[in-house]
């Protein structure tokens, strides 16, 4: 028998990753604020990423998911947001283009202010204060005013979000995302040996382009030229905050959490008689789920099941984040086990939390080959059990970062504190995804075509 669920259903379970409020009234107060706030998506755009991940599962498309470790506060800017949807834009462009497959593009942006902590405090100098939990909870600095979990940064990250989220939607619709404007779409400070490959590749573009005018198709025929698909994601953490942006839609009924058009919960909080699962199961979003190199496949079928009762293809997407020297190892069980089984998923791979170090110089940093390394092993794993890799889940920016080493444009160690400014977890720049833009065009392009990934380039 399934249990009843309501929005606020998951405060009689245990629950992961919360912070200790000091006035629980005034979080209250804040959270009955945020219950009248407008909704930041609506339900009608949760079903068409839901349709077009659907289509995904289904081996017909490709997922492509990217942003921000975590936003900030303080780096809110119009040119940071352009230039991280540009990127993904870039990425999207090469994969569609080079792999003959429609990309659903969802950002980690609109959202993303929580991260989850491995330990609720931490210790600098003989002093212990709470551990950085986001902006939207408190703040970096190591003192006791900043550190403070501060309800009235839920309401700031709300206005950020809508901000972000009315950007993007201008972006996306308003002809920025013009085809035609793809010889453009290069980020000035790329100068590596991706730079003429991308150029090469919008050359070719621009080449079908204009024959299609020829045609008479063009921008003005034809809107999906000019415009495109962008939805939001984030990590659901904060279910205070998310039952707060749950609204029963008026038009074809059930519960959507309108923080944003997708959720996803992490390895910290799956716990199957837990708050966050309990919440997810109940909300009609797409929703996704962090399998790491600890999961077995029962409980990942049961998992599945629970968030998934009707196996709906679209509603679920397992992000495999295993790192590079354990994803053929780990990943074969849990394919194995999910197609056997029948369920209907969406395969991605996180290739950043697994291959996360200290560098020589004290910074966490993550190497570009090991991310390589994990996305090869990942479709190298699929390709073998006879399922499909339909997706990529990155942190990146569109900004000029030194965060993590390698890639064509080769960032050192030594390089890392010139431009090392994430707030949690070390991203790649612009020109590292666009480089990984290009493996995995190559590996969906050997997928789709039934040859081995190392034919394909």
């Amino acid at each position: 028998m399934v249990k009843s669920w309501s929005p606020e259903s998951w405060r009689h379970l245990p629950v992961r990753q919360v912070p200790d409020y000091p006035d629980p009234a005034a979080l209250a107060v804040v959270e009955g604020k945020l219950r009248s706030y407008p909704p930041l998506v609506f339900a009608g755009e949760a079903r068409n990423l839901k349709k077009a991940l659907a289509e995904v599962a289904a081996g017909k498309a490709f997922l492509l998911q990217g942003g921000d470790c975590a936003e900030s506060f303080a780096e809110f800017h119009p040119n940071n947001i352009r230039d991280t949807f540009r990127a993904i834009l870039q990425m999207a462009v090469v994969l569609t283009f080079a792999a003959s497959c429609p990309v659903v593009k969802v950002g980690r942006m609109a959202g993303q202010f929580a991260k989850p902590r491995s330990a609720p405090t931490e210790e600098l100098g003989g002093v212990t204060l709470p551990s950085y939990r986001g902006d939207i909870v408190n703040g970096m600095d190591f003192t006791a005013e900043s550190r403070q979990p501060d309800p009235a940064r839920l309401l700031q990250a709300y206005g950020q979000a809508a901000a972000t989220l009315n950007l993007l939607r201008a972006f996306a619709q308003g002809g920025y995302a013009d085809l035609h404007e793809v010889h453009r779409w290069n980020m000035g400070f790329v100068t590596s040996p991706q730079t003429e490959r991308y150029r090469d590749l919008a050359a070719r573009i621009e080449e079908s382009l204009n024959f299609m005018a020829a045609c008479g198709i063009t921008s003005e025929t034809t809107p999906s030229l000019r415009q495109t698909d962008f939805y939001t994601s984030h990590e659901a953490l904060l279910l205070g905050y998310e039952q707060a942006m749950t609204r029963e839609d008026s038009t074809q009924g059930g519960w959507y959490d309108t923080s944003a058009h997708m959720l996803w919960m992490g390895e910290r909080t799956r716990d199957l008689d837990g708050a966050h699962i309990e919440f997810l199961r109940g909300i009609r979003n797409p929703i996704g789920c962090k399998v790491g190199p600890g999961a077995n496949p029962a409980d990942l079928i049961r998992l599945i099941d629970v968030l998934n009762p009707d196996n709906e293809a679209g509603r679920l997407t397992l992000i495999s984040r295993m790192g590079h020297d354990q994803v053929e190892a780990k990943l074969p069980a849990l394919v194995r086990a999910v197609t056997r089984e029948g369920r209907k998923v969406v395969w991605s791979c996180d290739p950043m939390h697994g291959n996360t170090i200290k560098s020589g110089t004290g910074f966490k940093t993550r190497p570009f080959d090991r991310i390589l390394a994990e996305v090869r092993g990942f479709f190298a794993v699929h390709q073998a059990e006879g399922s499909y890799a339909g997706g990529i889940h990155i942190e990146m920016t569109g900004q000029n970062v030194t965060e993590c080493i390698g890639g064509a444009m080769d960032v050192s160690d030594a390089q890392l504190a010139d431009r090392y400014h994430t707030h949690c977890d070390p991203r790649l720049n612009a020109s590292q995804a666009l480089e990984l833009a290009f493996l995995v065009a190559e590996g969906l392009k050997a997928e789709r075509l039934g040859q081995p990934l190392a034919a394909a380039s």
